[in-house]
């Protein structure tokens, strides 16, 4: 399955942004909850959806485990 060997590609804070992305918070909500810009949280979602090829947030939960 795709999920134990996609995860372990992300780093921490992608995980972490990740994981709140397929909860369904926005990129706003995001950076507010984690102290960070927009854009950072924007390109960390970028980097993590080339990294587990993918292109949407409607696929992030199953593909690091979380669905």
């Amino acid at each position: 399955m795709l999920t134990g060997l996609a995860t372990p590609r992300l780093t921490p804070r992608q995980r972490q942004i990740t994981a709140l992305a397929a909860a369904g918070l926005t990129n706003r909500e995001i950076a507010q909850r984690l102290g960070l810009s927009i854009r950072t949280v924007g390109n960390q979602l970028c980097r993590a959806y080339q990294r587990l090829g993918s292109s949407d947030r409607s696929s992030l939960g199953r593909l690091i485990g979380l669905a």
